[in-house]
C-alpha cells in the first residue's frame, strides 16, 4: 500500500532525529555547531511593505552577520503589506522559503497575523475579524449567571434568557445550601417551580457568544477551522518545504482569561456527561459560591474538565496537525506569571501535555517568568518531551538611548533558562523595518549595541543547543507536587483580582516560592509532578519514587507537597506509600484537609493523621522502620527548607555551598553525564562541588568551545561505602560551563 506523504515525512524526521540525538557527544560539533543548532528568532514583518528583494538581502545578512539559523516569520501591524493570506502574501512568503533552502536555514511557521492565535489579524494585525467572517458560530463563548431570589412556599415563574444556550438552572437554599436542579422544568422559554419553604436563590447559567471573536479554544471543530484557514493554506502551497525547510509551527498566547475569565463552550455538558456518566448541571453554583462540603470536589470536576477541554481543544489540535504534516509544534500562554492559573491556562502543566515542545514567554515589565520556567520544563519531563521553548527578550528595552538591554543581562537570562530545562531559546526579535520597532530590543547586526558580538552570543546559544537539545533524561532527587487540585478547589469566577490576574488570590499558595528557594538557596534541582502523573506514571520501589517514562525516567528520594488545602486521596495514598517505603516527604505551610473525591474527606484526614499524629501542631521529623521521614514546615523559608533537606537526606546528586547566583541542570545523554553550571551574577565563583558517584570529568566551555580536563578527587563514605566526586567550580561573572563525564564502574 502506498504511504501518504505526511507519514513518510514523519518517518524521515524521526530517523534524522535519531541520527543527531543518538550519537555520543561530539567535541568537534560542540566547538563548531552545525546550522541546525543556531538560534531562530522571530522575524517581524512589521508595518511595512515586504518585498522579495528585501527578504533575500535581510536573510543573508542575518545568517552571516548575526549567526541566525532560520526564522519564524511574524506578520504584524495595520500597515503590513502585502495583505495577509492573499496571493501576493504567499508569493513573498514562498520567496523566503526558497531563500531559506538556498542558505541552509530552517523556518518555523507562525500561525497568526499579530497575536494571539485564533483571530487571524484581529489583534496586532489589521483588525479584520477573518475567522468570525467565515465561522461566525465558532468564536469564543462565555458562561453567564442570572440570579433571582424567592421565599417559599410559593410558585416561582420566570422567563429564561433568550440569548445563548441554557446550561443549568439550580435553586439553592440560602441557610442549608441544599440544591435542586431545575433545568428540566423549563417549558416554552419559562421556568416554573413549586418552591418549598425557605429562602432560595435561583441561578440560571447560559453559554453566550462573547464580543471577542477569536476562535473558540474549547471547541476542536473551531480550531480545526482556524487551522484550515492558516496552517493548511501554507501546506497547500508549500508542502515540499514541510519537514525540510519548515521544521515547526508556533502559536501565541491562546489564553482563557478572555470572555471575562468565564470561557465556556456549548458542548460542555454533553462532553462532561460522556466522561463522567452524570450531568454537571447541579454543580454549576460551585463555580461562584460555596455549596458546602462538595465545593472543592465540584470545582475540581468543573474547572478540571474545562482545563482538559482547553488542552485538547486548542493545543492538541495544533500539535496533531503539525505532527501529521511532518513538523513539531510549540507555543506559549499569556500571563504565565500568575500563581493561580485556573481561569488563565486552566491547568498550566496540563495545557502542554499534548504539545511536542512546551513553551514560555520571557518579556519585559513586571513579568517574572523566570520563577515559572521549571513548570514548563517539568511538563516536558512529565510527558516525556525533549524540547522546551522560550520566546525571550521581547519588550525588555531598559538600557541606553536605544532602549536595549545589556550583554550581561542577555547572557544571564539565557543561562538561567538553560539551567532550568529550557533548550530552545527563540530571540524576540529581528525586525523587517528597524524604523518601526514596537518591542525593543532589535537583535540584529543593524543595532550598534549588538553588532560586534551578536554572532559570538549566538554561537554560545548554539553550543548550548548542541548539547542540551539531544535526547536525554533529566536527573533530580527532588519532586514537587503541582498543587493544581488545591488551586481549583479554592478558585471561583468573577474574582476580585480581575480576569487578567487570575481573579482569585489563593491564600497560603507557596509552590512557586518553595520551588525557587530550592533552586536559588538550597542549590537543588527538582521536577514538578502533576497529580495525574503521580497517579498514572509514578511507582514506589526501594525507597524511591520512580517516574516511569520511556526516555525521561527519573528517581526521587524526596517529595515536597507545597501548601494544599485540597488533594486527591489517591495522590495522598501514594505519598504515604512512598514514605512507608523509605522515602522522604516534606509538607509546607498547611496540611491537606479536603479530598478531591466526593465523600472522602474523613478518609483523607485519617491518612494525614497516620503520617502526622499531631497534625499541624508540631514541625518534628517523623520516621519509620524503613527509613522514611516525614516533615511539616508550617512557616517555610529559604533557610529552614535548606536545613530540612540536609536533615532528612544526604548523598544528593549535586551539592555545593549556598550561592544564589548558581544554577545547574544534570542530564544523562547516551550514558554520559552532562552537568551545566551557570553563574548568573556579577561576582566570580570558586566553590567545591560534590557529585554523586565516581566520575571522570572534562570542562566544555560553551562561550569559547574550549575543552579541558578537570582536576577532581574521589571520596568514599566509610559508613555507606558510597562514592562521590569533588571538583572546584570556577566561573567568571555571567559565565557558564559544562562538566561532561563518564562514570567508573
Amino acid at each position: 500500500m502506498k504511504k501518504p506523504i505526511q507519514f513518510i515525512i514523519v518517518i524521515i524526521l524521526f530517523a534524522q532525529s535519531l541520527a543527531v540525538n543518538g550519537q555520543v557527544l561530539s567535541k568537534e560539533k560542540f566547538k563548531e555547531p552545525s546550522i541546525e543548532y543556531w538560534p531562530r528568532p522571530l522575524w517581524f514583518w512589521n508595518n511595512a511593505t515586504v518585498t522579495e528583494e528585501g527578504i533575500e538581502k535581510q536573510m543573508l545578512a542575518y545568517r552571516d552577520s548575526c549567526g541566525y539559523g532560520g526564522f519564524g516569520i511574524l506578520p504584524f501591524g495595520k500597515d503590513f503589506k502585502p495583505e495577509y493570506l492573499t496571493g501576493d502574501y504567499f508569493r513573498v512568503y514562498g520567496k523566503a522559503l526558497e531563500k531559506a533552502k538556498e542558505l541552509g536555514l530552517t523556518m518555523c511557521l507562525y500561525d497568526e497575523y499579530g497575536f494571539p492565535s485564533g483571530g487571524i489579524g484581529l489583534h496586532g494585525g489589521d483588525g479584520l475579524p477573518r475567522f468570525e467572517q467565515q465561522f461566525p458560530g465558532q468564536t469564543i463563548k462565555r458562561l453567564d449567571k442570572l440570579e433571582d431570589t424567592t421565599v417559599g412556599p410559593t410558585v416561582y415563574k420566570a422567563k429564561i434568557p433568550s440569548a445563548g444556550k441554557l446550561m443549568s438552572i439550580v435553586a439553592m437554599k440560602t441557610n442549608t445550601l441544599e440544591r435542586i436542579d431545575l433545568t428540566d422544568q423549563v417549558s416554552e422559554g419559562y421556568i416554573k417551580w413549586n418552591v418549598p419553604k425557605g429562602n432560595w436563590k435561583i441561578m440560571t447559567f447560559t453559554c453566550v457568544k462573547d464580543p471577542d471573536v477569536i476562535a473558540d479554544y474549547l471547541n476542536p471543530d473551531a480550531i480545526r477551522n482556524f487551522i484550515k484557514m492558516t496552517h493548511q493554506e501554507y501546506y497547500k502551497r508549500f508542502s515540499e518545504y514541510f519537514g525540510t525547510v519548515i521544521h515547526g509551527t508556533f502559536f501565541d498566547e491562546p489564553t482563557m482569561y478572555r470572555a471575562e475569565g468565564r470561557m465556556w463552550t456549548e458542548m460542555y455538558n454533553e462532553k462532561f456527561e460522556n466522561k463522567y456518566s452524570f450531568s454537571p448541571a447541579i454543580l454549576y453554583p460551585a463555580l461562584w459560591y460555596n455549596i458546602g462540603p462538595e465545593t472543592e470536589s465540584a470545582r475540581n470536576l468543573l474547572f478540571g474538565f474545562r482545563a482538559e477541554l482547553y488542552a485538547k481543544g486548542f493545543t492538541k489540535e495544533i500539535n496533531d496537525w503539525s505532527v501529521k504534516h511532518g513538523v513539531w509544534a510549540t507555543g506559549h500562554q499569556d500571563q504565565e506569571e500568575i500563581l493561580n492559573q485556573v481561569s488563565i491556562s486552566g491547568d498550566y502543566m496540563k495545557s502542554f501535555k499534548y504539545l511536542e515542545v512546551p513553551g514560555i514567554d520571557k518579556i519585559g515589565g513586571d513579568r517574572p517568568a523566570e520563577r515559572f520556567y521549571k513548570l514548563i520544563s517539568s511538563s516536558a519531563c512529565n510527558w516525556d518531551r525533549q524540547l522546551v521553548m522560550s520566546e525571550t527578550y521581547g519588550a525588555m528595552g531598559t538600557f541606553g538611548e536605544k532602549g536595549d538591554i545589556t550583554w550581561n543581562e542577555l547572557f544571564s537570562i539565557a543561562m538561567d533558562q538553560y539551567a532550568k530545562g529550557i533548550n530552545m531559546l527563540i530571540p524576540h526579535a529581528v525586525w523587517y523595518d528597524v524604523n518601526h520597532v514596537t518591542y525593543k530590543p532589535e537583535l540584529s547586526h543593524r543595532n550598534p549595541l549588538y553588532a560586534d558580538s551578536l554572532k559570538v552570543f549566538n554561537q554560545f546559544l548554539s553550543r548550548l543547543n548542541c548539547i542540551l537539545q539531544k535526547k536525554a533524561r533529566h536527573v533530580a532527587d527532588i519532586a514537587i507536587l503541582y498543587p493544581i487540585q488545591s488551586l481549583q478547589g479554592d478558585h471561583y469566577l468573577d474574582g476580585p483580582l480581575g480576569k487578567y490576574k487570575g481573579g482569585v488570590d489563593i491564600p497560603y499558595t507557596d509552590y512557586i516560592d518553595v520551588a525557587n528557594w530550592l533552586t536559588n538557596y538550597a542549590g537543588k534541582d527538582f521536577t514538578f509532578i502533576h497529580p495525574e502523573t503521580l497517579n498514572e506514571k509514578c511507582s514506589v520501589m526501594d525507597g524511591m519514587l520512580h517516574l516511569e517514562n520511556k526516555i525521561n525516567w527519573e528517581e526521587y528520594k524526596v517529595l515536597v507537597i507545597p501548601s494544599c488545602k485540597t488533594i486527591s486521596v489517591s495522590n495522598l495514598q501514594k505519598i504515604k506509600d512512598f514514605y512507608e517505603n523509605g522515602g522522604a516527604i516534606v509538607f509546607t505551610t498547611r496540611l491537606p484537609s479536603v479530598a478531591v473525591e466526593m465523600g472522602k474527606n474523613e478518609e483523607l484526614v485519617r491518612l494525614i493523621k497516620s503520617i502526622f499524629p499531631k497534625g499541624e501542631n508540631e514541625s518534628a521529623i517523623y520516621s519509620n522502620k524503613k527509613g522514611g521521614e516525614a516533615l511539616f514546615i508550617p512557616e517555610p523559608t529559604a533557610e529552614n527548607l535548606r536545613e530540612s533537606l540536609r536533615d532528612i537526606g544526604s548523598d544528593y546528586d549535586v551539592d555545593y555551598p549556598v550561592n544564589e547566583d548558581i544554577r545547574y541542570i544534570h542530564k544523562v545523554i547516551e550514558g554520559q553525564d552532562v552537568f551545566y553550571f551557570a553563574n548568573t551574577g556579577d561576582d566570580p565563583v570558586n566553590i567545591p562541588v560534590t557529585l554523586r558517584g565516581n566520575i571522570k570529568l572534562q570542562s566544555w566551555d560553551p562561550h569559547t568551545g574550549e575543552i579541558t580536563n578537570i582536576n577532581s578527587r574521589n571520596d568514599t563514605d566509610s559508613k555507606t561505602e558510597k562514592e562521590s566526586t569533588v571538583a572546584n567550580l570556577r566561573l567568571k561573572p555571567f559565565y557558564s560551563c559544562f562538566w561532561v563525564g563518564n562514570r567508573k564502574n
